[in-house]
C-alpha cells in the first residue's frame, strides 16, 4: 500500500508547516496518517483567517487574534487595551504567520497525542 501524501491530507499547509508535519509523521502508517490527518484539519488555523483577525484590531474590536488561538487571557488584554493601544495589534499583524505556526504546531502534538503516538 503506498503511502498517502501529506500534501493531499492538510489543505492549505505553507511551507515551513509542511516541514515540520513531515518530520513529525515521518514514523507514522498509512492508517494513523489518515487519523492524524483528519484530528488535525479540524484544529489548525490558516494564517490568512489570523491576519483577518489582526486587521480587524485596527477598526472594531482587539484582541480577535488571540481569541481564535485560544489565548484567552491575552485576548482579553487586548480587547480591554484596545490592543494595548494598537503596538500589540501592530506586532500581531506582523507576525501573524509566526503565531498561527506556533498554534498549529501545538495542534500537531494534540493530535498526535489523541492517535496514541507520542514523540
Amino acid at each position: 500500500m503506498q503511502q498517502p501524501n501529506l500534501i493531499m491530507l492538510v489543505s492549505g499547509m505553507e511551507g515551513e508547516e509542511l516541514v515540520y508535519l513531515q518530520s513529525v509523521t515521518s514514523h507514522l502508517n498509512p492508517d494513523q496518517l489518515q487519523m492524524f490527518a483528519s484530528l488535525y484539519n479540524g484544529k489548525r488555523k490558516n494564517s490568512d483567517t489570523i491576519l483577518i483577525g489582526c486587521l480587524i484590531g485596527f477598526v472594531a474590536l482587539g484582541g480577535i487574534q488571540r481569541f481564535l488561538l485560544n489565548q484567552i487571557g491575552m485576548g482579553l488584554l487586548y480587547l480591554f487595551t484596545a490592543g494595548l493601544c494598537l503596538i500589540g495589534t501592530i506586532v500581531d499583524t506582523i507576525n501573524y504567520k509566526k503565531l498561527t505556526f506556533q498554534y498549529n504546531q501545538k495542534m500537531a502534538q494534540e493530535s498526535l497525542a489523541l492517535i496514541g503516538v507520542y514523540r
